[in-house]
């Protein structure tokens, strides 16, 4: 579903934001991507989705180069970022129905999902007002509802849960298991490491642009939790 091979990125002035990374997401994985800040994980999630331009390495997703291949690539995926922008002089069925025009959606596939996500995130009601009046949380929802429109094969999420009340979270729990069983794949990242050791087949840890450890959830952490596995491997950093 999404290979990553040897991917590099240097910003100007030499700085190496991520290192020969390798990774690879199948068809069911739900991915936890995990570090610190400046580990080099929305760089790499950036790069993913086409955001991001870069020089080393390959990003395959469903066999198709995004480099080579960004319209096809899209097309197959959705991309949360940690800090929505949303189109704000819109209202919320405004934009959810822009973004199903974009994906060519049909109306009866689009309203079935709107109402299915929108009444799961109590977010219903308020389709009807403009955006630039929603909370953060509530933009977050959107967001969310925007991205599971098309249906996307995958699922990239950076900090998904940021912003989120926990009765949404779990929401969103329910729904990233969802799009794993029904054969999508989901690679996201978390600082929120129980969430992670919880929710996550598979983890990768990454510090100052490495790859640490990467593999089944089990297999990673051993005997101990996430956290104190997490602790250890960057606590020189």
């Amino acid at each position: 579903m999404l290979s990553i091979r040897h991917f590099s990125k240097v910003y100007k002035g030499g700085k190496k934001a991520v290192d020969d990374l390798n990774l690879h997401i199948d068809k069911g994985d739900l991915y936890g991507f995990i570090g610190h800040n400046g580990a080099g994980k929305t760089t790499t999630l950036k790069a993913v989705v086409g955001i991001l331009d870069f020089e080393e390495g390959e990003i395959e997703i469903d066999g198709t180069s995004i480099l080579k291949n960004p319209l096809e690539c899209k097309s197959k995926i959705a991309y949360i970022p940690d800090n929505p922008d949303l189109y704000e002089h819109l209202t919320g069925i405004q934009y959810l129905s822009f973004i199903a025009d974009i994906y060519g959606v049909a109306k009866e596939e689009r309203e079935s999902r709107i109402k299915k996500y929108a009444d799961q995130f109590e977010l219903t009601s308020s389709l009807g007002d403009l955006i630039s009046s929603y909370s953060h949380g509530m933009k977050q929802k959107l967001a969310i509802i925007a991205a599971l429109v098309h249906k996307p094969k995958l699922l990239i999420l950076d900090e998904p849960f940021v912003g989120l009340d926990p009765k949404a979270a779990h929401t969103l729990k329910q729904i990233m298991q969802e799009v794993c069983a029904e054969g999508g794949a989901i690679f996201f990242s978390t600082h929120v490491l129980e969430v992670a050791e919880k929710l996550c087949n598979k983890l990768a840890i990454i510090q100052k642009g490495r790859l640490v450890v990467a593999g089944k959830t089990e297999d990673v952490k051993g005997n101990q939790s996430l956290e104190d596995l997490f602790m250890e491997l960057t606590r020189h950093e």
